[in-house]
């Protein structure tokens, strides 16, 4: 039993847990930004068009689904050389 596969599979969990942090608050957050938007008068056009764009919300889906993806890879490669190894 080698101990470094053990922490490459506590990484991959690691990133799991960051990426999924951070897909949900970016979802959270672009939720949050429209709610507010629409509830304010004469700001139609930017809800509707969704211009100017706001780039946070965005950025953080995408880097937390980046960081998922890794996490699962590395999670997997470590589960694999754990077996063989």
């Amino acid at each position: 039993m080698s101990q470094d596969n053990i922490i490459l599979m506590i990484v991959g969990g690691v990133f799991i847990v960051i990426g999924l942090i951070l897909a949900i608050w970016g979802k959270r957050e672009e939720k949050s930004y429209y709610n507010n938007l629409s509830t304010r008068p004469g700001d139609t056009r930017e809800f509707m068009e969704h211009w100017p764009s706001r780039q946070q919300p965005g950025a953080l889906k995408l880097g937390g689904w980046i960081a998922l993806a890794i996490g699962v890879v590395t999670l997997f490669t470590g589960g694999i050389l754990f077996l063989l190894g």
